[in-house]
């Protein structure tokens, strides 16, 4: 089985359980997420089946979408409901103009400092192994970019917010910054991601059931790789250009320097993932070789 499966992944089990599941159920021996969620998150959770495992970087590089829910005036240990009560502080009387004010310096370019309670490595030890073990480290603040963040209802103690935001943000951390710029504390008591690069809630399978009904709901589900890749800048070939492309051969092209395109076969396949660079491609991922 090769091809994407969006899942909705419920409360609880980690990314890696719904992985091995997923893996269970299908009886497929390669599969991999394209982008840890946290036990207490849900959402979009895509999982690449087979020969999909060969791009799922490029989905995993790509921007989130987030629905997230703040407690005003307490702060925990993990910075979400799942931790330890560190403090309570009262929090000041908010209105939609001053958590405007307040959310406008966390949009755009940031530099965020990732929580200890995190799959980050540090030393080839996970920070949450650290932070377990009563240990703190000092993190390297991370270039994110926020993308959109809208205050959909609040409430005295409460806010619900939207993020569009880069690979790498952390909500749960936004969620700690926001408490402290009101100077109250806060911490995310709800996460559900809405989107994750091209894939989109709307399209996801519950876990449940997939549990249920097994491998026959899978059916009109799967995202081929052509399908997902499909957002990426296209260059495509001619008959001739495509068999140099399946062994790696010289292809130039008319087009300015690219980051990442896919490229395309004279049928729609696509045969690899490379940049542009001075006029020619360079191969990050040959996906067709015969």
């Amino acid at each position: 089985m090769n091809g994407i499966l969006v899942v909705d992944k419920p409360k609880g089990p980690t990314s890696s359980d719904v992985v091995q599941a997923v893996r269970r159920v299908l009886k497929e021996k390669k599969a991999g997420h394209t982008g840890t969620l946290d036990p207490m998150a849900t959402g979009v959770l895509a999982i690449c089946l087979g020969d999909a495992t060969r791009v799922a970087q490029v989905f995993t590089d790509g921007d989130k979408a987030y629905d997230a829910t703040v407690k005003l005036g307490v702060t925990t240990d993990t910075l979400d409901a799942e931790g330890a009560v560190l403090q309570t502080r009262p929090v000041p009387e908010v209105t939609r103009a001053s958590l405007e004010a307040v959310l406008a310096r966390f949009r755009g370019a940031l530099k965020q400092t990732p929580p200890m309670y995190s799959a980050i490595k540090k030393d080839g030890k996970r920070l949450y192994e650290l932070a377990r073990a009563g240990e703190e480290v000092e993190r390297e603040a991370r270039d994110v970019t926020v993308h959109a963040l809208t205050l959909n209802d609040f409430s005295a103690d409460e806010l619900k917010l939207s993020v569009a935001c880069s690979k790498g943000f952390f909500v749960r951390t936004l969620a700690a910054d926001i408490g402290e710029a009101l100077g109250c504390g806060a911490h995310l008591t709800a996460l559900r991601r809405t989107q994750s690069g091209p894939f989109h809630l709307a399209k996801a399978l519950p876990l449940a059931t997939l549990l249920e009904h097994g491998p026959s709901v899978v059916e009109g589900r799967l995202v081929s790789v052509d399908e997902a890749l499909a957002f990426l800048p296209e260059v495509a070939t001619s008959e001739a250009e495509a068999e140099r492309v399946k062994h790696g051969g010289v292809v130039e092209v008319a087009r300015p320097d690219c980051a990442l395109v896919r490229v395309t076969a004279p049928d729609g396949r696509v045969l690899a993932l490379a940049e542009v660079r001075r006029g020619r491609l360079a191969y990050k991922r040959v996906l067709v070789t015969a």
